[in-house]
Parts: C-alpha cells; sequence; structure tokens
C-alpha cells in the first residue's frame, strides 16, 4: 500500500521539514508528498476554491495512476478524533481491503474546500486546536510511523 500526504503550500527547509523527513526515512510504506500552491494573490472563499480545484486534481492524477479509487482521508478540525491504535486498525483496515493507495488531504491557511472534505471516504482531526501546516505534516506522518510500530508489536507506542 502506497500512502500520499497532498497538501497545500510549500514546506521549506527546517525544523519540521527535517523530522517529516525522518519518519519519512522510518517507514516501511512508501510515503509521498506532494505540494499545491495557488501562486495568484487570491482571497477567502475564491482561494480556497482554488486550493480545493488544485487538491481535487491531484486526486485524479493519483487514482489515474494507481488504476483503481484511492481511499481519501480529508484532515479537518471537525473530523473524527482516534486515538493512535484505532488510527493504525483503520489504516490496516484498509491495507486489507485493497486499497492501492491512501491520500491524506491538508488544506490551505482556510482549510480545505467543503467538496473535497464531503467526497473523503474518511475525516479525521489531529483535534481541535489550529496547527501550522508544516507542524501538522510532522504529526500527521509521525501518526503513520506510530500506526507502523502498533501494528507490528514494536514498543514504540505506549498506552
Amino acid at each position: 500500500m502506497k500512502l500520499r500526504i497532498l497538501a497545500v503550500g510549500r514546506a521549506r527547509s527546517g525544523a519540521e521539514a527535517a523530522l517529516i523527513a525522518e519518519y519519512q526515512k522510518r517507514l516501511h510504506w512508501p510515503l509521498a508528498i506532494e505540494e499545491v500552491e495557488e501562486k495568484r494573490p487570491l482571497s477567502g472563499a475564491e482561494l480556497k476554491a482554488r486550493e480545493g480545484a488544485l487538491l481535487q486534481a491531484a486526486i485524479d492524477r493519483a487514482t489515474a495512476k494507481t488504476g483503481g479509487r484511492p481511499v481519501v482521508v480529508a484532515l479537518d478540525e471537525r473530523g473524527k478524533l482516534l486515538g493512535s491504535r484505532d488510527f493504525a486498525s483503520r489504516l490496516k483496515a484498509w491495507e486489507d481491503q485493497g486499497a492501492p493507495e491512501i491520500l491524506f488531504l491538508l488544506g490551505g491557511a482556510d482549510g480545505l474546500a467543503p467538496e473535497l472534505r464531503n467526497q473523503a471516504n474518511f475525516v479525521l482531526s489531529l483535534g481541535q486546536m489550529t496547527w501550522p501546516h508544516l507542524l501538522a505534516r510532522a504529526m500527521l506522518v509521525e501518526q503513520i510511523y506510530r500506526a507502523q510500530q502498533i501494528l507490528a508489536g514494536h514498543p514504540y507506542h505506549r498506552d
């Protein structure tokens, strides 16, 4: 099973990028990060819609590449809160169901376009607090790594 994070915005080098790269190296599942960015000076609803269109195009490319419908997980503060073990179980279930790829969607500063959230197979929350985009990416990659370790029976995760 392949994993891909589709994220609005560009990551610059720094501590967060290094942390993401470190966890990415530890993963057995292939994990790609694809960034999209609207460079025109749009604002509000127009920007959110354009970012949604860029993410939708990335979903469409991933679908065409895998030949099957990937599982789409939208990250949103209104999503479902999962513990690490539940998140690991969910990833395992998708893998067991033959998902060719899992796409995690991270929206821009104003969040995801509603149509992306509505079409997602699952809406996941990292909590009700607002997180900087790079930190949210790092937290997601760490939780994917943690899920891998839980499924392997490794003592990395402690309850």
